[in-house]
């Protein structure tokens, strides 16, 4: 079995949307650790508030084949990928961090993703798994996270 980390996020229906991925990662995968959800600026465009969490699975899958059932996920949940890359999203969710792997040229599969520099899925991850290393990095989530610009920023939380 292998351990993926994964970066929750929506803006459209969000609350029910990211209920409804946690639902199905949960219902494939078994248990799930999640952290809080955060409500964060929209970034790359100007758009609605987004709902982000973090999520760790324990998964059979290989990271590709995690991807296309995530992609297939995200779809089954109205994900328009026609528009710009950076914009409204019902749900998205992406392979941060899988076991100690570096991908590279995999398409869009990029691990680590690009997009752990953003507080949106550093703070997230940091709160569930502070000790993990960044393969490539060497350093923690919770040591990348000590030194981020954002760390004194206080985030609001949402229940599901």
């Amino acid at each position: 079995m292998h351990k993926a980390y994964l970066s929750l996020g929506s803006n459209r229906d969000a609350e029910a949307n990211l209920r409804s991925g946690l639902a199905a990662l949960q219902a494939r995968f078994g248990a799930v650790l999640h952290s809080p959800v955060y409500r964060t600026a929209a970034v790359g465009f100007a758009g609605d508030d987004f709902l982000n969490s973090a999520a760790m699975i324990e998964t059979d899958l290989q990271p590709q084949a995690l991807n296309d059932w995530l992609h297939a996920l995200e779809d089954a949940h109205g994900r328009d990928r026609s528009g710009p890359r950076f914009g409204d999203r019902t749900l998205d969710i992406d392979i941060v961090l899988f076991d100690d792997r570096v991908c590279e040229g995999d398409g869009n599969l990029r691990i680590p993703r690009p997009e752990l520099k953003h507080a949106f899925v550093l703070k997230p991850l940091a709160d569930i798994a502070p000790d993990v290393r960044v393969p490539g990095d060497g350093r923690t989530l919770a040591e990348l996270w000590a030194v981020h610009p954002d760390r004194e920023r206080a985030f609001d939380t949402v229940v599901l």
